[in-house]
């Protein structure tokens, strides 16, 4: 298996190197080889078909431009990740979703360990959610539920839950994807996994 990651990551590098060249059909292979990837994720951060479409376009077009700056000292997919992020998150910032997003910088009482009571009943009324919040989610409506949740994510918090639990990037990976701490990437995950735990309260403790 790791033979077969370092051929992969080999054949990749080359591809890299000759479309830094100038190689243009090096090039076109690049982004078929990640096209679907980078529309899956703008489309999961921008919760829009049209502003999904339009970050895919300019995502390549930044990939164009900037491919020589590219250095190979992470993956080339953590690289496109974070012109997808720069291009629907910051790009657009102040826009109408994140005006309606919802505050979730202090959500009070959702904790792992969460304290009790004087006759011995824990305060948190939501089950701790250690693992991938979208693991067991079979029902349709409840998925629904929970796509409305995400949108309503600060954009910040939204695309760390994205990488992380969506994705399946691990802290490490995601930390270096968005230029911030790995503390940094578990609080905000801890804290939008509490807000989504809150949204999702009636449906997740029946």
């Amino acid at each position: 298996m790791g033979k077969l990651v370092s051929t992969f990551n080999a054949a990749e590098s080359a591809l890299v190197r000759s479309a830094q060249s100038g190689d243009q059909r090096a090039f076109a292979e690049l982004v078929r080889k990640h096209e679907d990837l980078v529309y899956r994720f703008a489309y999961k951060l921008c919760r829009n078909q049209e502003k999904a479409e339009e970050t895919f376009q300019d995502t390549f077009v930044n990939v164009y431009r900037k491919l020589k700056q590219f250095d190979g000292k992470s993956k080339f997919s953590t690289w496109l990740y974070k012109i997808v992020v720069n291009n629907c998150l910051m790009k657009h910032r102040v826009r109408k979703i994140d005006q309606a997003s919802i505050s979730i910088h202090a959500p009070e009482g959702f904790v792992d360990t969460p304290p009790h009571d004087a006759e011995g009943h824990p305060l948190q009324t939501v089950a701790s959610w250690k693992d991938s919040p979208l693991d067991g989610v079979m029902n349709k409506e409840l998925r629904h539920l929970l796509d409305s949740a995400i949108a309503k994510l600060p954009s910040d918090y939204r695309v760390v839950f994205v990488l992380r639990d969506v994705e399946g990037q691990s802290a490490e990976e995601t930390a270096k994807i968005l230029g911030l701490t790995v503390p940094a990437v578990k609080s905000r995950l801890h804290r939008a996994r509490a807000f989504l735990r809150e949204q999702l309260n009636e449906y997740m403790t029946e």
